[in-house]
This record gives C-alpha cells, sequence and structure tokens, in this order.
C-alpha cells in the first residue's frame, strides 16, 4: 500500500480497522507473527468490539450519498459512521443546531436511515474464552445465587 497524500482527511473507525486487517492483524492466536505492531492489536481489539466491525465500504458510500441532503459537516458525518447513532438524542450532540437545521422530522429520518443503512451491532460477547464446564459452572452459578442474596460469597481456592 502506498501512501498517495498525507494527512489528506481523518479516517473513519470501519477504514482504520480494515487496514489492521490488511496488514493482518486478527483475533488469531498465531498474530504474534503478523507484521503488526502491539499498539495496534489493541486499536484492532477495540474498534473490533465497536459498530465499525459490522460496517462496510457499500453500507458507508451509501450512507454518505443519502445523507447529501442533510448538509452535513464532514465531522458530522464522521462522528455519525464512527457512533452509529439511532435515537434522537444521540443525534443531539453530533450535529450542531441539529434541530434548527433539521427539524423534529429530519432527525427522525436521520437516525432511521442509520438504523436502516448500517447494520445491528453484535449482540455476542466478541471473548474468544471457551465456556464454562463441569465444576466451574457449577461453583459460578453457586455464587452468583449467594450475590444475589446478599450473602457474601465463600473464597474457595
Amino acid at each position: 500500500m502506498k501512501i498517495l497524500e498525507a494527512n489528506a482527511g481523518a479516517l473513519t473507525n470501519f477504514e482504520v480497522l480494515d487496514f489492521l486487517r490488511s496488514k493482518g492483524a486478527a483475533k488469531d492466536p498465531t498474530r504474534v507473527l503478523a507484521k503488526v505492531a502491539p499498539s495496534e492489536y489493541k486499536v484492532y481489539d477495540y474498534l473490533n468490539q465497536t459498530h465499525a466491525c459490522n460496517q462496510t465500504r457499500e453500507a458507508i458510500i451509501e450512507f454518505v450519498d443519502k445523507s447529501k441532503k442533510y448538509d452535513l459537516a464532514k465531522a458530522e458525518l464522521l462522528n455519525i459512521l464512527n457512533l452509529r447513532p439511532i435515537t434522537p438524542v444521540e443525534i443531539f450532540p453530533i450535529i450542531e443546531d441539529s434541530d434548527v437545521r433539521m427539524g423534529d422530522d429530519g432527525i427522525q429520518e436521520l437516525t432511521e436511515m442509520v438504523e436502516q443503512v448500517f447494520p445491528t451491532p453484535q449482540t455476542e460477547p466478541t471473548s474468544e474464552a471457551a465456556p464454562m464446564e463441569g465444576k466451574e459452572a457449577e461453583t459460578m452459578a453457586e455464587q452468583e445465587e449467594i450475590v444475589d442474596a446478599g450473602q457474601e460469597p465463600m473464597e474457595t481456592t
């Protein structure tokens, strides 16, 4: 990959995640062999838990085209892409004077468009830990019952 223009503008979280994937970042346990710095793995792990992991380049292009009618600033558009606001309350801090510029109907249309164009976020945990089995699961269930009852859990180790 060759840099054509340095500092051409801000990147979306999806673009950063896509770049890290192209460098070889993954949740793979053998990832120490890839040409990715440890700090880049931390960024990759974080972005992989955000809405960026479900976005596609086509969806971003579609959203940018559809949102031209709202006359959004580049920073506002970037924040919408990164944060995926789906309620009017989430739009207000992103778009300056949104109630004056867009009105209630425009804000509602924008949130519906965000929800329609971008996929829903993952509901499953991204943890790669194996599920507990046998004695571990029983001990954990017992401790949860004790905590729910308001008692102090006993040390088991």
